[in-house]
């Protein structure tokens, strides 16, 4: 129990560095945000086909055609997160579009309770109230360079847009339980590929080594590699220490931001980001605040 805990907790780490990077990745390959999810769909779909291959999760009669109708509905979603992700980063940067992109969850409590019946407790709502107020102090922290034409608000709404069809992916995932996970992402970055194949421009293909190798590195590593070590290791970890470990992807990519791109936060979004990693941490370690503030009284 002790080994698989170590190895689930070296896993989900890497998983998450990984993904506060993907990022960097993206602004640096230089190419349109639906050409960049177009290619990690694609390299992403040969890595994971040879996962699944080699699971042995492509025979016949493994998933039903309401579950495979279901999985597909989750690949859209995924893909709208990633084309809306990637557009933010633009105009919020990539460390405020990360950190609005934590909201994820409060989406998920939502649709839970309008899909699922899950009940929205007094604690629930207020770390979701307090996520908001987190929200409200990045949205008020302007960039010093902001002209007022709405870029920045506009990067913020992709954010939150993003994190909105994030959290129906996460749903549909709730809808496939028992199904192979790594069959599930599969499914969703073929879709992907599918969806942007008549978006695709062939006849001005990316040039040259370096950029082919940032978006196979994207589809290969931020997308075969990552979702075997994240499936990898909620498997073998308690819910408590993934959702805890899961806060390494945005101070991943703030630190990237910082270092790549000389983005640094302004004193209102750092305390707005801290607020919202804040909430998401209560929010997903099950934390009492009636229960803090006694241990703190007493």
């Amino acid at each position: 129990m002790q080994s698989d805990i170590r190895v689930g907790t070296i896993q989900m780490t890497a998983a998450m560095l990984i993904s506060g990077t993907i990022g960097w990745f993206v602004v640096i390959s230089g190419q349109p945000v639906s050409a960049v999810v177009f290619w990690r769909c694609l390299f992403g779909a040969i890595s994971l086909l040879a996962v699944c291959a080699a699971m042995g999760v492509l025979r016949p009669g493994i998933l039903s055609w309401r579950s495979f109708g279901i999985a597909v509905f989750g690949g859209v979603a995924i893909v709208l997160n990633w084309l809306l992700l990637f557009a933010s980063y633009a105009h919020a940067s990539i460390s405020v579009a990360t950190t609005v992109y934590n909201t994820q969850p409060f989406m998920l409590l939502a649709l839970g309770a309008i899909f699922l019946g899950e009940k929205i407790t007094t604690t629930k709502l207020f770390w979701l109230t307090l996520a908001f107020a987190g929200m409200v102090a990045i949205i008020e922290a302007k960039p010093t360079g902001e002209t007022g034409d709405g870029s920045y608000g506009l990067g913020i709404a992709m954010s939150l847009g993003a994190a909105f069809f994030y959290a129906l992916a996460a749903l549909a995932a709730k809808w496939l339980r028992g199904t192979p996970p790594h069959l599930i992402a599969l499914i969703q970055v073929a879709t992907g590929v599918l969806m942007l194949l008549p978006l695709t421009d062939f006849s001005n293909l990316p040039s040259g080594a370096a950029t082919w190798s940032i978006l196979s590195t994207m589809g290969v590593v931020h997308t075969g590699v990552m979702y075997v070590l994240l499936y990898g290791a909620i498997q073998k970890l308690p819910i408590h220490l993934t959702g805890a470990l899961s806060f390494i992807y945005p101070i991943a990519a703030i630190v990237v931001d910082r270092f790549a791109f000389g983005h640094a936060l302004q004193p209102l979004q750092i305390a707005g980001a801290a607020i919202i990693l804040l909430a998401a941490a209560g929010m997903n370690l099950g934390w009492m605040p009636t229960r803090m503030l006694r241990l703190r009284a007493g």
